[in-house]
C-alpha cells in the first residue's frame, strides 16, 4: 500500500515529506554507539541499506507543499518546520524532486526539531553578500516569535548596530499568527487554519488546515486535539478530510507529550479522514512489518491509514 503513486487528489500540486522521524531522528545515533544484543533491527539497516532506499531513515518531521497555481501556470513552495536536519533534507530530496527555493516557511512550534534549521534557510535564498534580497515570508506564533528572536537574534534583528559588520544570513520577513481556528492566514496564494493542539498539557503546538479540492490536515505534534480544534476536521462535524497527517511517536502505551499509535489510530477512526498518514515515528517502528500491521487494520476499519516516509511525494489538487 505504497502511497507515492496514490491517485488522490491527482494533479500537478504535491505534498512531499521531507522528513517523518521523531526530534531524535532514526537510526538512533545510541543504538550505534551502544548497540543492544541483538541489535536493533531498523536502526542498523543505517549501516548497510543507503538512506535514499532505507525508509527506516528519518530524518526530523517536515513537509514542503508544491502548489500548482494553473491561472498563474507556476509553482509555490511551502514548507513547514526546518529542524535540525535540515540541511540533510535538502540535499536528499530537494534535488530528488526538483524544488528550487522556498516561498514560504510555516512554523508548527519553536522546538529544536521544528526551526534549529532556520539559520539554512540562506542556502535556498539568492546569494548576497550584503543581504540585499526578498526576505522569504515566514508564519508563526507569538510565542515561537519570542523564543526565536532569543534563540536567532540575529535573524530577528533589521537594524544593525553602530560599528557591526554585514555578515550574510537568511533573509525572514516574520508574520504572527494567531493559536486560532476563526484566523486564518494566507501563504504563497494557500489559506491555511490553525489548529490549536496540545503538545503536553502545558504546551499549544499548531497544526494546520488548509487545500480546497483536497482538504489536507496536518499534526506533527500533539498530545491531545482540544474538541474546538476536533469540530474543524472531523467528518461528523465540519466534514471529511480528503488527508490527515498525524503523530505518532512510539508502537505501544502513551507518551506525556505525543500521541503513541493506539491514540493515533482511536482518532484517526474518531475523526475519520479518506485517509491517514503517519509521522513522528521513532525506531521502535519498522517502515515494512507495521505498514503491514496497518493495511491489516485499514482493511479492517475501512480507512487506509500507513507510515509515511522521507521523500514520499504525494499528488494532490489543493486548489
Amino acid at each position: 500500500m505504497e502511497s507515492q503513486n496514490s491517485n488522490i487528489c491527482n494533479n500537478r500540486s504535491a505534498l512531499i515529506f521531507l522528513g517523518t522521524g521523531c526530534s531524535s531522528a532514526v537510526p538512533n545515533v545510541r543504538c550505534l554507539l551502544q548497540p543492544s544484543d541483538p541489535p536493533c533491527s531498523v536502526c542498523s539497516q543505517a549501516l548497510s541499506v543507503p538512506p535514499n532506499q532505507n525508509p527506516n531513515y528519518r530524518c526530523n518531521t517536515s513537509l514542503v507543499i508544491d502548489h500548482y497555481s494553473e491561472s498563474d501556470n507556476a509553482h509555490s513552495y511551502i514548507l513547514i518546520d526546518v529542524g535540525k536536519t535540515f540541511r540533510e533534507q535538502v540535499l536528499r530530496w530537494f534535488t530528488l524532486h526538483n524544488i528550487p527555493r522556498i516561498d514560504s516557511i510555516i512554523l508548527t512550534h519553536e522546538h529544536a526539531d521544528a526551526v534549529l534549521g532556520l539559520d539554512d534557510i540562506r542556502a535556498v535564498q539568492p546569494y548576497s553578500p550584503i543581504n540585499d534580497i526578498d526576505p522569504t515570508p515566514i508564519y508563526l506564533s507569538h510565542h515561537a516569535m519570542d523564543s526565536i528572536a532569543e534563540k536567532f537574534p540575529y535573524l530577528v534583528q533589521k537594524q544593525l548596530k553602530p560599528g557591526q559588520e554585514i555578515r550574510r544570513v537568511a533573509q525572514l520577513d516574520w508574520h504572527i499568527i494567531e493559536e486560532d481556528h476563526q484566523r486564518p492566514f494566507v501563504a504563497s496564494g494557500i489559506q491555511f487554519v490553525p489548529l490549536p493542539v496540545m503538545h503536553g498539557e502545558d504546551y499549544i503546538s499548531l497544526g494546520f488546515l488548509f487545500g480546497e479540492k483536497c482538504r489536507v490536515a496536518y499534526i506533527s505534534d500533539v498530545s491531545r486535539i482540544p474538541s474546538s480544534t476536533e469540530h474543524v476536521i472531523s467528518k461528523a462535524s465540519a466534514g471529511q478530510l480528503d488527508i490527515l497527517i498525524l503523530d505518532t511517536l512510539y508502537k505501544n502505551g502513551s507518551h506525556n507529550t505525543h500521541f503513541c499509535l493506539p491514540q493515533t489510530l482511536e482518532t484517526v477512526k474518531r475523526l475519520c479522514p479518506k485517509r491517514a498518514l503517519l509521522i513522528g515515528m521513532t525506531h521502535e517502528f519498522d517502515h515494512y512489518k507495521d505498514n503491514d500491521f496497518l493495511t491489516e487494520w485499514s482493511q479492517r476499519e475501512g480507512i487506509p491509514v500507513q507510515l509515511a516516509r522521507d521523500g514520499l511525494r504525494i499528488p494532490v489538487e489543493l486548489s
